[in-house]
């Protein structure tokens, strides 16, 4: 495979001729779309010099629409990468077209050229996602080579993240979890540790790796710097939630709740980023620890 080839699939999400991967695997084996002038086949990889066709289907991407009346702390920026803070509470990009107040419509607005850079029209160029109760450094890339550059570096763990976390009960020595994620079979909300006694993939899961070393006690809590070496979603709280330190604030893995966050918000902030920028090498950028989590343990 040429590294200029992309899958048919993703190439009509990205160009905006489908909504989904799923919708564009349909359109592909309803025989919809053309390549060439031939009926395309879903092993299809478009190059640069090939001429895709599916009539009836839009041909623009769906744009994320700019905010500039966010707020956006930017942390580093180059040309070929952008990191910001996101705050706690807000989404990293929109689900539909018209809504304007998550992360990447704040990054829009300054940095016009990540729109659409990435796979989905919605996402831009966000090389990685933060739940939304979750604050921290968030890389977006500027243009596709770098998006595909640092897409490739996450999956394979050469982007180095570092977070802090306050867990409850006491934590005195360095934990290494290392357990696959999985979906829970009756709440799509949710994640579970998978089962390893599991043929099927589904509940056995993704491989899933943690590390996680006390910073300090703070009352009936203590304070964690954790660090995935994989990417899971859900990952760090699945894992706490596990061995029974549940993060403050996480009701939904069992938590202890705080009256001092907003519901949905929860005490895990990533902290530090490390990766190698096209543009200026090796970059390593903290993001401060937002007011709300600073005044839980102040």
């Amino acid at each position: 495979m040429n590294r200029a080839d992309e899958r048919l699939d993703r190439y009509l999400v990205r160009t905006g001729l489908a909504p989904s991967r799923r919708a564009a695997q349909e359109l592909i084996s309803r025989g919809k779309v053309r390549v060439n002038g031939a009926r395309a086949k879903k092993s299809d990889l478009i190059g640069a010099a090939d001429k895709v066709e599916a009539p009836g289907t839009s041909h623009a991407p769906c744009p994320i629409a700019s905010n500039p009346a966010l707020p956006l702390e930017v942390l580093h920026e180059d040309a070929a990468v952008v990191v910001v803070n996101k705050p706690g509470g807000m989404p990293c990009h929109p689900l539909r077209p018209e809504e304007r107040d998550c992360v990447m419509n704040a990054v829009v607005a300054r940095f016009p050229d990540t729109a659409n850079v990435g796979i989905k029209p919605l996402e831009g160029g966000l090389v990685h996602r933060l739940d939304n109760g979750t604050s921290g450094a968030l890389i977006i890339a500027r243009n596709r080579a770098t998006f595909e550059k640092l897409r490739d570096a996450i999956r394979i763990g050469q982007i180095a993240r570092r977070y802090e976390a306050l867990a409850a009960g006491e934590i005195d020595r360095r934990m290494e979890i290392d357990l696959p994620i999985a979906h829970h079979p009756k709440n799509a909300r949710k994640m579970v540790a998978g089962d390893l006694s599991s043929s099927n993939p589904k509940r056995f899961g993704r491989p899933a790796r943690t590390i996680i070393e006390p910073i300090r006690r703070i009352g009936n809590f203590t304070l964690v710097s954790v660090t995935p070496s994989t990417g899971s979603r859900h990952q760090i709280r699945v894992h706490l939630a596990g061995a029974d330190h549940p993060i403050v604030g996480d009701t939904l893995y069992g938590g202890p709740a705080s009256d001092a966050l907003p519901r949905g918000r929860f005490w895990l902030h990533l902290c530090e980023v490390a990766f190698d920028s096209p543009a200026v090498g090796h970059v390593k950028v903290a993001a401060p620890l937002p007011s709300d989590l600073n005044k839980l343990i102040a």
